[in-house]
């Protein structure tokens, strides 16, 4: 439930006026994620680059490139490719790790 010897962007990403926010993790080898939690909301993310969007904790019902909803649980997770899009549903807090591929 932790990344060890990181390096962490002090400056918060914040989206959607704070509905979404995150702080973006380098790991060692140059990986990048990021780890954020998106408050009670319906979001549409637009994304430019190959995306697996991992839930730490709480509930997502998401709908990827217009398919049915679907609910995601703390363990699981999805994947969008570039180009693609996804709409998240929280309704409460949902915590994740954004693993950019």
């Amino acid at each position: 439930m932790q990344f060890d010897q990181v390096s962490v962007g002090k400056k918060a990403n914040v989206f959607f006026d704070g509905k979404c926010v995150s702080h973006t993790v380098t790991l060692p080898n140059g990986v990048r994620k990021s780890v954020g939690v998106v408050l009670p909301s319906t979001l549409r993310f637009d994304l430019s680059t190959n995306e697996i969007m991992e839930v730490v904790d709480g509930n997502a019902f998401v709908s990827i490139n217009g398919a049915p909803e679907v609910e995601f649980k703390a363990g699981q997770s999805w994947e969008v490719e570039k180009g693609g899009y996804f709409i998240i549903r929280a309704e409460s807090p949902v915590h994740y790790v954004c693993h950019f591929e």
